[in-house]
């Protein structure tokens, strides 16, 4: 007979082997779980503090029991040792007189018992004080029990009875062989007391219910307002999508809740940054690659059989390529400025950073290059980054002035801390209402200062991301004379000069 195949794993089995979360109702809200936690420890010092208290007062009792029968029966020896009968004035003449006074002048206390026994010639009998003992069987109308206790070879014990605990001590007396013999008993009845301790056992455990109750009460409300902010977090993180990443936390006190609310929004910021330079990159090359891939489409579908027709679509088509290129390349130069690598600060010394720029920023164009001074000292810049923002804003002059034009290339220190790099051109300048756009991706300004370039219109928004990217910005301003002036002002803490191994020199 064949055998069927094993059942498919259900849905609960398949959950937990391949480690997915348990459904909402499965989980239990750490809200609950730390109600739950409070209570346990709640409840376990509470019932320690009780049966400690109930331990302590019972271990009291104990004390205080055996200290008043050693007090009654040293009481009673020093008696017998120097009491006299106060009807002769003499010594006692037996036992059994003896007793009675004793016992007369005596005061027991709640619970204590005193009596005595005589041995005479017709049997024992029983002495005993006139009092109710708060107890169902007295000592003395338990004659088994108190056999017992004068029969016993022990100087004081203890006696378990159906009625309760008896806690003794006897003395023996006698004055002689041939006179009668009595013993002295005390006995402590036991149960009353400690039903008082019972009883405050009991006083105690009620109070730590309320007090438990209590405290539910008021963690479950606590516990509800320092997790806000977590199921906030956990609601904000829910609402979530790409399309909206506006959403944040309000943070309140200055707590761990509020500082997990910070980091939250913290991340929430990053997240917003990085999807909004994805969409600006995916918008930006959707914008700016369809005009050459069209170009480019266009041309080899109309291109004929005539070489230098083809030549020409080539060259056509390659231009369009390279642009293309130069777009892209751009464009992940500024994806890549939201990274925090994106500058690597090493300490830079800046008269040698302005004349090395100098240097290669000359042959871009034939201008009038002048070097218009460098500041002296070290700062902590990236000296890639800046000579590529530099060499950007050169070419940017070369593109917007003609021939011989004087193009000045400087730093200097402010009395702010911060270092200027610019690049100072003798062109048209920029109009007002340009100004306020050219730092913006694809925007050259409605007047392009009889610009001779085919770029994209990106090259400034390099120079802005570089500048941000050192914690700065760049400024433009009026050159003296005509022309537009690009700074980058960049913060300068104080930087010691490296040694020369540190630089590798």
């Amino acid at each position: 007979m064949t055998t069927p195949p094993p059942a498919p794993p259900t849905a609960t089995t398949t959950a937990t082997t391949t480690g997915e979360p348990l459904p909402a109702r499965h989980r239990i809200s750490a809200r609950v779980r730390i109600l739950l936690w409070l209570l346990v420890v709640m409840t376990v010092a509470l019932a320690a503090v009780a049966t400690t208290a109930r331990s302590i007062l019972l271990g009291d009792l104990d004390h205080r029991i055996s200290t008043l029968l050693a007090q009654e029966t040293q009481e009673f020896a020093n008696f017998v040792e120097h009491g006299k009968d106060p009807d002769t004035g003499a010594p006692f003449a037996g036992p059994r007189r003896l007793l009675e006074v004793h016992l007369q002048r005596q005061y027991a206390d709640t619970g204590e018992e005193l009596l005595a026994v005589v041995t005479e010639g017709a049997g024992p009998s029983t002495l005993r004080q006139n009092r109710e003992i708060a107890t169902r069987l007295p000592l003395h109308k338990d004659r088994g029990s108190l056999k017992t206790i004068t029969g016993s070879t022990e100087s004081t014990g203890a006696l378990q009875r159906p009625e309760g605990e008896i806690r003794w001590a006897k003395v023996d007396v006698g004055t002689g062989d041939r006179s009668p013999q009595g013993t002295f008993v005390v006995a402590f009845h036991a149960d009353g007391e400690r039903a008082v301790v019972n009883g405050v056992f009991r006083v105690l455990l009620a109070i730590s219910g309320v007090a438990l109750l209590m405290t539910t009460g008021i963690a479950w409300a606590v516990a509800g307002r320092i997790l806000a902010p977590v199921r906030l977090v956990r609601t904000t993180a829910a609402q979530l999508t790409e399309q909206d990443l506006t959403r944040r936390i309000p943070v309140h006190g200055r707590d761990d809740i509020s500082a997990l609310a910070e980091t939250f929004n913290a991340m929430l910021d990053r997240l917003e940054r990085a999807f909004g330079t994805q969409r600006q990159f995916i918008d930006d090359a959707g914008h700016e690659l369809r005009t050459p891939i069209t170009i480019v489409r266009g041309h080899l579908e109309l291109m004929g059989d005539d070489p230098a027709e083809r030549e020409e679509t080539v060259r056509l088509v390659t231009d369009e390529l390279d642009r293309m290129s130069r777009i892209v390349e751009d464009l992940l130069l500024l994806a890549k400025a939201e990274r925090s690598d994106f500058t690597h600060p090493e300490p830079v010394q800046l008269a040698e950073l302005t004349a090395d720029v100098y240097v290669k920023v000359r042959a871009l164009g034939r201008r009038d290059w002048k070097l218009d001074g460098g500041a002296e000292g070290w700062a902590m810049l990236d000296p890639q980054r800046i000579t590529q923002a530099m060499v950007q804003l050169a070419q940017n002059a070369v593109q917007h002035t003609a021939p011989g034009a004087v193009v000045r290339i400087g730093s200097r220190l402010t009395d702010t801390g911060e270092v200027e790099l610019y690049v100072a051109d003798s062109g048209s300048g920029v109009q007002p209402q340009d100004a306020e756009v050219i730092f913006q991706r694809f925007r050259r300004g409605a007047a392009r200062r009889g610009s001779r370039g085919s770029g994209a219109g990106l090259g400034l928004s390099i120079v802005k991301a570089i500048a941000e990217g050192h914690r700065g910005r760049v400024e433009l301003r009026a050159t003296p004379g005509g022309g537009a002036t690009f700074v980058l002002l960049l913060p300068c803490s104080p930087v010691a000069e490296p040694d020369v191994e540190a630089v590798g020199l």
